[in-house]
């Protein structure tokens, strides 16, 4: 398609903040869209080349030389606010007669962007380093695109591979695998959770199948004590043979130089019931974005989970202390002095941690003699947030537990939506730092849009 773009005048301006409403969950969204990846990850990927302002996946990415411009047929317009950017992925609507075009983006010296557009009709860019209250304009041309990956994904076996050029992100096992030891009961067997994740050094933080607590997975999200119906299922300790959550398939996933990921279905089975019952019906959508190397990189991914009633009853959630999202550390952080936590509230000491409220919470440990560790950071529209947290005393383990603050439920009707994202990194947490990145997970940045010729 050529010349004007129709249905819409020349100089029409645009809002698309990554704040806005979602159509299906009401909750805010901030850089993610649920719906829409084309089937089998076919997303547009566009010019990801490594720059200053704007950039992907720096070692794969190259200028590969570009024609000069034609007249742009959008500019963009990112405003960072009060707070500095740094490796943000921002989000913009494209008209729908637009959404076919083949598109590229250039920074206001001229130099390539990368520009990736989901088949939902979402343009996406990476801000690499936006100072406070500055502003940075960005061009959209009709040009055939390149399309090296920032983040590759990848289906093997039973698993999910998330890879930054040749670094392996984490894997996310779909079904069920093969169990580590002899002397674990069938029950225990499971799919659908993350692990191994790694750090940019390919130090491995999450442990799995551990045998202080065979039922932790890397990150999984199940429920523990609950009411559905007149019975009691846990879908947490499945030793108790309560409950369980199935992985049931994998809807799609996707790579790109923006973000790569995937979508995947659960479902929360009631084994108290005769032959089983449907309890919640769940999605995972896992965006993960490439960071530029640096003096420190850093590997950064969000997880929402979509959790909706399988049958015209809800799910009770008493007052308890654990349960919901759920990270296991490495092996080699088992004991009291082993594990490092570190809040938003800046609360170092575990036991004072447990049950307070926080925007986010670094868990980490030596493994090897390599520190490393993960921020998991609370998105401020998640139900009851800051939610409150359970560290646990002496094991390497991390909760968001909305429910310590009284009982809740899932209602039919009302899809319960949880976000979150996670920086994983080498070394000791920075609490200026984490703080910055939650600061840019809950408020992030301004897009204006317009449209022109």
């Amino acid at each position: 398609m050529t010349g004007a773009v129709r249905g819409r005048p020349a100089g029409r301006t645009t809002s698309f903040q990554t704040g806005s409403k979602h159509p299906r969950s009401g909750l805010v969204e901030s850089h993610t869209v649920l719906d829409g990846d084309d089937t089998n990850g076919q997303t547009t990927p566009m010019h990801p080349h490594p720059l200053p302002l704007f950039g992907s996946a720096g070692a794969l990415m190259l200028v590969l030389g570009i024609g000069t411009a034609a007249e742009p047929v959008a500019t963009i317009n990112i405003g960072a606010g009060g707070s500095a950017r740094m490796n943000s992925p921002v989000a913009f609507a494209v008209p729908p007669e637009m959404q076919s075009a083949r598109l590229s983006a250039s920074d206001s010296r001229g130099q390539p962007v990368p520009l990736q557009l989901d088949a939902n009709g979402t343009g996406w860019l990476l801000v690499r380093d936006l100072p406070a209250r500055s502003q940075a304009a960005i061009q959209l041309h009709r040009r055939v695109p390149d399309t090296p990956e920032g983040i590759s994904v990848h289906r093997v076996g039973r698993k999910v591979e998330v890879w930054q050029g040749r670094r392996r992100v984490m894997d996310y096992q779909a079904e069920p695998g093969e169990l580590p030891r002899g002397d674990i009961d069938p029950a225990f067997v499971r799919g659908g959770y993350l692990h191994p994740i790694m750090t940019p050094s390919g130090t491995v933080i999450t442990d799995d199948f551990p045998p202080n607590h065979i039922h932790h997975h890397g990150i999984w999200f199940p429920w523990t004590k609950t009411r559905f119906e007149d019975r009691e299922p846990d879908f947490w300790n499945m030793g108790q043979k309560k409950g369980r959550v199935e992985f049931v398939r994998l809807d799609r996933h996707w790579s790109g130089p923006v973000h790569g990921g995937f979508v995947a279905e659960h479902r929360f089975v009631d084994l108290l019931a005769p032959e089983g019952k449907m309890v919640l019906n769940e999605t995972w959508q896992l965006r993960t974005y490439p960071t530029a190397a640096g003096d420190r990189q850093v590997w950064m991914f969000d997880l929402e989970s979509t959790q909706t009633c399988a049958t015209d009853s809800p799910l009770l959630l008493p007052e308890y202390h654990y349960g919901g999202l759920g990270f296991r550390g490495h092996w080699d952080w088992n004991g009291a002095a082993n594990t490092r936590f570190l809040t938003s509230n800046g609360e170092t000491d575990r036991v004072k941690g447990h049950a307070t409220r926080a925007n986010w919470c670094f868990i980490g440990g030596e493994t090897g003699g390599r520190p490393a560790g993960i921020a998991i950071l609370c998105h401020p529209d998640n139900f009851r947030a800051p939610q409150p947290m359970r560290l646990h005393p002496t094991e390497p383990f991390f909760c968001f537990a909305p429910q310590q603050l009284g009982d809740m439920s899932i209602e039919p009707g009302k899809p319960y939506v949880s976000r979150y994202r996670f920086i994983v990194m080498d070394g000791a947490p920075d609490r200026a730092q984490i703080d910055a990145w939650w600061r840019d997970y809950a408020e992030p940045p301004k897009v204006e849009v317009t449209w022109t010729n």
